[in-house]
């Protein structure tokens, strides 16, 4: 049985190329027979001190309801398990697959900007990879809080994926801890679809170039890889990835150009291949007339309309 997942990050409202992911994860989800679940990335935005949900958070999931997008479990919080992340790095460091990075953003784009770099940019160039321990001390003693990078070995890592085929690229020594020692989301990505049970993860196919560096880590860490389904994006008439600059792109927005919730969603469904015919009101119904080849290849461009369709 399969077991899907969405898993946004509150930190602002769900776009419709947002909402039109996590309708696809749920509707893959139901087509394996299986489980769908919700849970937020929020490392970065949890309220300190506790655990209560921000507004943003309660927002994101009052649209994702409001479609009728809903988890079969509770939903889950990256922030109640930073236990667990902080044993996985343990974990990596004892078996000496980790050390400690105190490059700046500015000096790693700088350093794959050089005219000997061979690292393509966004990539980590190995600068830190053979700091000696006098030198580490040495940073360290100056006040500098380093990240800890995987130790990846330019591992070359092929993945899998139901839409896309295979995608091959050689893994750079990646972020696993930041410097503030939150876990990096590769890593808590990893642990905790693996504590779900998750198996297939649907998501943008701008994710697709940094699956391999998810998958090294399911291999190192001894968990099973998921299935991976990287989805089409949504554009706007600019061919342009969808963004606040195009308009009504969030559900508050389209209901105040006079859409309804259910008009939306059967928009939303027909963007993936199931025609408004199908009178859907519900995700669930959704998911139920979906056919996986009847969703389009391309991207999808939206171009945000100034009122309600008409009836």
């Amino acid at each position: 049985m399969t077991t899907g997942r969405f898993a946004p990050s509150p930190t602002g409202a769900l776009h419709l190329g947002n909402l039109r992911t996590a309708l696809l994860a749920l509707c893959f989800a139901r087509a394996g027979g299986g489980r769908f679940l919700i849970r937020v990335e929020d490392l970065t935005t949890a309220p300190s001190g506790g655990h209560e949900a921000s507004g943003t958070e309660r927002g994101q999931l009052a649209d994702l309801r409001a479609l009728g997008i809903v988890g079969d479990e509770a939903v889950a919080r990256q922030s109640d398990r930073l236990a667990t992340y902080r044993a996985a790095v343990e974990s990596l460091q004892r078996r000496g697959l980790t050390y400690p990075c105190f490059c700046t953003r500015r000096e790693i784009r700088e350093a794959s900007r050089a005219p000997h770099g061979a690292s393509p940019e966004g990539t980590y160039p190995g600068t830190c990879a053979s700091l000696g321990e006098a030198e580490v001390r040495r940073r360290r003693d100056a006040g500098r809080s380093p990240a800890l990078r995987l130790a990846a070995g330019a591992a070359r890592v092929t993945v899998h994926d139901r839409l896309a085929g295979e995608f091959s690229s050689t893994v750079d020594d990646f972020v696993l801890q930041r410097g503030d020692g939150l876990p990096a989301y590769n890593l808590a990505v990893v642990l905790d679809d693996a504590a779900q049970g998750v198996d297939q993860v649907v998501r943008g196919a701008d994710l697709l170039e940094t699956t391999p560096r998810q998958v090294l880590l399911y291999d190192l860490l001894g968990h099973t890889r998921p299935e991976y389904v990287h989805v089409p994006l949504v554009l706007g008439p600019d061919r342009e990835r969808l963004a606040k600059r195009h308009g009504s792109v969030t559900l508050a927005g389209l209901r105040d150009s006079g859409w309804t919730d259910e008009a939306v969603l059967r928009l939303l469904a027909s963007s993936i291949g199931v025609p408004h015919g199908a009178g859907v009101s519900s995700a669930e119904e959704v998911a139920a007339a979906f056919d996986a080849a009847a969703l389009p290849p391309g991207p999808w461009v939206f171009d945000p309309p100034g009122a309600a369709p008409r009836s």
